[in-house]
């Protein structure tokens, strides 16, 4: 399958408004693009990097408003899931944001060369966090990439 992750990944759009509850997901492993349009809570943020985790993200990319504080929450999230001991290979979650890069870009680099050296990544999650949903603008966005 080599760097190509494309061609079998199922994507699936998210929008979650802040503070709102979160959904059951259904994924397997998968790699996940944040994009971060409105303020959260500290707390909310930390509930969020909690349940991409346990849900089978194994690969986090951030874009957006407070970013890095997303990188840093998702891997305190895979630390206490381990309960701060020594994360399994194929459990550890690769996390990277991406402030001087536009959307596209990071797209482009999810699409195509994000990977987990240790699992399958199947699935692609695109989790917008916004008051107001842009699936079709976003879904193309990555279709395009």
């Amino acid at each position: 399958m080599g760097n190509q992750v494309d061609s079998t990944s199922e994507v699936v759009y998210l929008c979650l408004n802040p503070e709102s509850e979160l959904p059951q997901l259904s994924l397997g492993s998968f790699r996940a693009i944040v994009v971060i349009e409105s303020e959260v809570s500290a707390l909310w943020q930390n509930t969020v990097s909690d349940w991409l985790v346990r849900s089978g993200c194994l690969q986090m990319m951030s874009w957006g408003l407070g970013s890095s504080s997303w990188d840093d929450s998702v891997d305190w999230a895979n630390i206490s899931q381990f309960d701060h001991g020594d994360i399994p290979d194929e459990s550890f979650v690769l996390t990277s944001w991406h402030e001087d890069q536009s959307l596209q870009e990071v797209m482009h680099f999810c699409k195509h060369f994000a990977d987990h050296p240790f699992a399958e990544l199947r699935s692609t999650l695109l989790l917008h966090i916004a008051h107001e949903p842009r699936e079709e603008g976003i879904c193309r966005l990555y279709s395009d990439a």
